[in-house]
């Protein structure tokens, strides 16, 4: 009978490194800030109807970017059905929400519709599909213009 070898278990003095954060652009960057920030100052406001939204939203202005966002903030997490994890600005590392809508818009930006709908199809709910994507391709367009 072969014996089972058990893992050591580590002081807190042990405890491995925290992992290196991810390589992301100075564009990604901009856009994660902002994406923070606005999380941030949504915190406290209601939820939003996903479909009420995008049909409120104002598609000129310079306010354009800043509505797209918060309202994707807002009904995100309806939308995935469950927390959206957003970390402090200025933080190194990401959430797996961070790093997926990242993907999200990075996929939009080369032009990769296979990708981007594989990503929306693997965690947003079918009904909501169609609005996430078109926040995401607004948000791309307005950080593009940047």
């Amino acid at each position: 009978m072969a014996s089972l070898a058990t893992l050591p278990i580590l002081n807190r003095d042990d405890a491995p490194a925290q992992a290196p954060a991810p390589r992301i652009t100075p564009e990604q960057r901009t856009a994660l800030t902002h994406f923070r920030m606005s999380a941030m100052a949504c915190r406290v406001a209601a939820r939003t109807d996903l479909y009420e939204a995008c049909a409120l939203l104002s598609l000129d202005g310079e306010d354009a970017k800043r509505t797209f966002v918060d309202t994707l903030i807002k009904c995100l997490p309806n939308a995935v059905q469950r927390k959206v994890v957003w970390f402090a600005p200025g933080t190194d590392t990401l959430s797996f929400d961070e790093a997926w809508i990242l993907r999200c818009l990075t996929s939009i930006r080369e032009n990769d519709p296979a990708s981007l709908n594989f990503l929306i199809k693997s965690r947003v709910s079918p009904a909501d599909r169609r609005y996430i994507g078109y926040l995401l391709g607004q948000i791309s367009e307005q950080f593009s213009q940047v």
